[in-house]
């Protein structure tokens, strides 16, 4: 193919008496083909790309001489001077420092990483290529300070600095500048619904707090993935993998995901791409049966027992002269399939009417996958799907942009209330538990022993159950997964939407130097539709809208080695008050090649409380969780013992549910032990961070060091509470409530009043051995400054290890055409806390590796790879399934 290409262009060159042809090679320092590459007529908009060889061809009608630009991300760019009779041009790139790499994200303004006044990560093309995992999101696991939390096989949940939770409302994730997050979840779903690996083009993470630019909930960190545009990147590419996942618990399951590009420039002013990717699996099974209320003791030991992946036996309730009792759970693996699926459609029209400086956007996502979530109850979303639109303007100073994210549910269930309701859908609660202590009281006249008599009753009372695999179960099951009222069903309904405007204008081109001066604002207005399954808009849509406005100024100073940076931005939801975010740093280059850099900031964060915060309206089994908008208060009630109570009873007449679970103990006996509750309503999270940091490049040699200091304000919690059918906290009408089992548990969403801070470093050392070998090590310390005894009901969720270390090591020209590249990473075991399980997670170490092999005459490459190759399973958060082993296989045509 090449060699038709040259002659073609060589028979141009002689006909054609207005036109000169070049064409060449573009090769990297150890003579490998560099794909991909820019190489542009200087002056005009005449441009093409290197080939899968590094080859490319270019015709102009320029005179002699003329100048071709060549560039490409992760190189230096260089120029080429076009001399009459030049028919060949063989070019070399040189390798920059990834501190060289350029960054917006940390400034909303191109700077190198190594100025960056803050710490930031990338991860371009070459690294996506090149991560030793199954997809390209996963490996971000390997970047440092990253904590990834695998929900499932199709929903990792990145974050940074700790607090995290699948419900990760503290991260922000943003593709082309939209807000990937779920309306109603309030969080990204991975990369279940985002970016197709063949249109990566790169990845920037400020960890921390990032308010001062991005607004509400960029508070502990923030992820941009941004796309290639189709003007630059043209063709064809597509990808096809295919392996096993293993697992002790689901076995070796097949799985399989397919990936296309097609993008166009139809001349200079139009172009136009298409993507589409599609990944079908098994989730690996959560299958932990360990009991939740009393740990040791298996269903034969303990009545009243609660399997963690067990549903429906949290239906519990104490029989006189017996104790408690619980229902007869089904596992986790009863109520679903395990079918993991994720379906990707995204497309784009591109349109530059005066040149390459102005462009004008419409972009649309449509993702809809199938993956099991968990937040305060595992959930499994069928049929889930998400859509983005997007209209922007934009040039290198300034752009507007508006976009709508709108979600639908589809047939996502409620996993706790399928077992729940299945079981009522056979016998009610009532009359179980009336026949357990029927049968009970006879057993043991019988026997005279507890446990015999336990055992029968059990036998009795699930006489004639619905069983697993049997037509009754699974008409049961439909019924009640089709069934969005959760007093007899387990559907949740969700068709939440939101629409955004952004826009930022940056004069520093009108201000010479200066300085480089920038104003932005962004609005967003919510619609909350779920029909009364999540929020409580029984009579219609719950709507509300917030707003900001920042400016950021940058200056450099003292030979360009001194870089000052101070920004402010304003925020206003209708429901709070406004809040404002400032952030300052300061950064120096140092060292006569100026090699080294250091930097300090302080920067503030702040995070509304989400919609669910705010006005959801959930049962979940032991009680029912209740969003504290004021307007929320009397939208919900709920009938418990025959009793109507509303959600206003728990932030106004409750107690602490530790507290009752004391007194109760004592028998009733001890009222000193009832600590009244009445949580506030909540308000705005902030967060104050100091950030110290030193850059260095030492040749072969890249070294990043961090460390931070956060202190929260108003840190949003969830308190447990009971509140009494009758009377008020501390009256003795209301400890007789108690006594009798008439209360209601809730568990509401307020502020935490207790000092709460958390601090960590970050080590990162990138080198290159051996010749060209790549090495990247990191270690990272993370710890939180909390005081139990401030509040001993508040769960903080830190959910970070203490400490992490990771290295990949690898080289992608180990032979001509072949490369390979390995990754570890080990953790220290932690505590996990959440609204559906606490416990421990053990320590892991986890190895994956891959290699490739180039095909240049076919554009194309293998990849041959495996994750988690020790086999030793593990896990990342209490409730998930053991994440097992992952080997997959993969065919990448045309990817540049």
């Amino acid at each position: 193919m090449k060699i038709i290409t040259t002659l073609l262009m060589l028979f141009i060159s002689i006909i054609s008496f207005a036109q000169t042809s070049l064409y060449g090679n573009i090769t990297d320092e150890y003579g490998q083909p560099i794909p991909g590459v820019s190489v542009q007529l200087k002056g005009t908009d005449q441009r093409t790309i290197s080939d899968f060889d590094g080859f490319f061809a270019i015709t102009t009608n320029k005179e002699y001489p003329y100048t071709l630009e060549i560039s490409s991300v992760g190189f230096e760019p260089v120029t080429e001077v076009v001399n009459s009779g030049t028919i060949e041009v063989n070019i070399t790139l040189k390798e920059i420092s990834f501190l060289d790499e350029l960054v917006v994200a940390a400034s909303r303004a191109p700077e190198r990483i190594f100025e960056s006044p803050v710490s930031i990560e990338r991860y371009g093309i070459n690294d996506v290529k090149a991560a030793p995992s199954a997809d390209f999101y996963a490996g971000l696991e390997n970047i440092k300070g990253v904590d990834v939390n695998t929900n499932s096989l199709t929903f990792q949940s990145i974050n940074t600095r700790g607090f995290a939770t699948f419900t990760n409302t503290r991260f922000v994730q943003l593709i082309d500048g939209m807000d990937n997050v779920s309306p109603s979840l309030n969080f990204a779903l991975g990369n279940l619904i985002g970016v197709n690996e063949l249109d990566v083009q790169n990845i920037e993470l400020l960890p921390g707090a990032s308010s001062a630019l991005y607004g509400a909930n960029a508070f502990n960190g923030i992820l941009f993935m941004n796309t290639k545009n189709p003007f630059d990147h043209q063709g064809i590419s597509t990808y096809f993998k295919t392996g096993i996942t293993s697992q002790e618990a689901a076995g070796d399951n097949e799985f399989y995901d397919v990936g296309l590009r097609m993008a166009k420039a139809f001349g200079d002013k139009f172009a136009a791409k298409v993507n589409f990717a599609y990944l079908r699996g098994t989730d690996w099974y959560a299958s932990n049966r360990d009991n939740v209320l009393n740990p040791g003791e298996s269903r034969a030991e303990d009545p009243a027992y609660d399997g963690l992946n067990v549903y429906g036996d949290e239906v519990r309730t104490a029989l006189p002269g017996i104790g408690f009792v619980s229902r007869t759970g089904y596992d986790e693996a009863d109520l679903t399939d395990y079918e993991a699926e994720s379906i990707k459609f995204d497309g784009s029209l591109h349109y530059r009417p005066f040149g390459d400086d102005f462009e004008i956007i419409y972009a649309a996502k449509v993702g809809k996958g199938q993956t099991m979530f968990q937040d305060s109850n595992r959930f499994s979303l069928k049929n889930f799907l998400l859509q983005q639109h997007k209209l922007e303007v934009r040039n290198d100073n300034f752009f507007i942009r508006s976009y709508i994210t709108a979600e639908d549910a589809g047939d996502a269930y409620d996993t706790r209330f399928a077992g729940i309701n299945i079981n009522r859908r056979w016998k009610s609660d009532q009359q179980w538990f009336g026949e357990y202590a029927f049968a009970f009281q006879q057993a043991f006249s019988q026997t005279g022993s507890e446990e015999l008599a336990h055992s029968a009753a059990r036998d009795f009372a699930d006489t004639g159950r619905f069983e697993p695999g049997t037509a009754e179960f699974q008409n049961a099951f439909n019924s009640v997964t089709s069934d969005p009222d959760f007093e007899t069903g387990a559907r949740f309904i969700s068709k939440t939407q939101f629409t955004h405007h952004d826009a930022n204008y940056n004069f520093s081109h009108l201000l010479g130097d200066f300085a480089d001066i920038q104003i932005g604002g962004s609005f967003r207005e919510y619609n909350l539709i779920s029909d009364g399954t999540i929020y409580t808009d029984f009579d219609g849509s719950i709507d509300y809208s917030e707003f900001g406005i920042y400016s950021q100024i940058q200056k450099k100073l003292i030979d360009d080695r001194l870089k000052l940076t101070g920004s402010v931005r304003y925020d206003k939801s209708e429901l709070f008050d406004g809040n404002y975010s400032p952030r300052f740093s300061v950064g120096y280059t140092l060292g006569r090649n100026r090699n080294r850099n250091i930097r300090a900031s302080i920067q503030t964060g702040f995070r509304n409380p989400t919609t669910q915060d705010l006005f959801i309206g959930l049962d979940i089994g032991e009680g029912a969780v209740v969003g504290s908008a004021e307007a929320n208060l009397d939208r919900y009630t709920r009938v418990v013992n025959g009793t109507q109570i509303s959600g206003r009873a728990a932030y106004e007449n409750s107690y602490t549910a530790n507290s009752v679970r004391a007194f109760l103990q004592t028998g009733g006996t001890d009222t000193s032990v009832l600590e009244i509750a009445n949580p506030d309503i909540v308000k705005p999270e902030k967060v104050t961070a100091i950030e110290l940091g030193y850059r260095a490049d030492f040749g072969k040699l890249l070294l990043d060091v961090s460390g931070y200091y956060n202190m929260y304000q108003d840190f949003i919690a969830t308190v447990d509470v009971a509140s009494p059918l009758s009377g008020d906290v501390g009256t003795t009408e209301a400890e007789n409530s108690l006594r009798a089992g008439n209360f209601a548990g809730f568990q509401t969403i307020t502020n935490s009043t207790a000092d709460i801070n958390s601090y960590g470093a970050v080590f990162g050392i990138s080198a290159r051995v051996f010749g060209n070998y790549e090495l990247n090590t990191s270690y990272t310390f993370a710890e939180q400054d909390f005081d139990q005894s401030q509040d001993p009901g508040f769960r903080t969720s830190f959910n970070t290890p203490r400490h992490k270390f990771k290295a990949m090591f690898g080289n992608e020209n180990l032979l001509r055409n072949f490369g390979f590249n390995t990754a570890v990473r080990w953790s220290t075991d932690y505590i996990w806390e959440s609204a559906f399980a606490v416990g421990e997670v053990p320590s892991f170490t986890v190895f994956d590796a891959q290699i490739n092999y180039r095909i240049p005459a076919l554009k194309a490459k293998i990849k041959l790879g495996g994750t988690n190759l020790t086999g030793e399973e593990y896990f990342t958060a209490l409730g998930t399934g053991n994440i097992g082993s992952q080997y997959y296989i993969g065919l990448y045509f045309n990817n540049l």
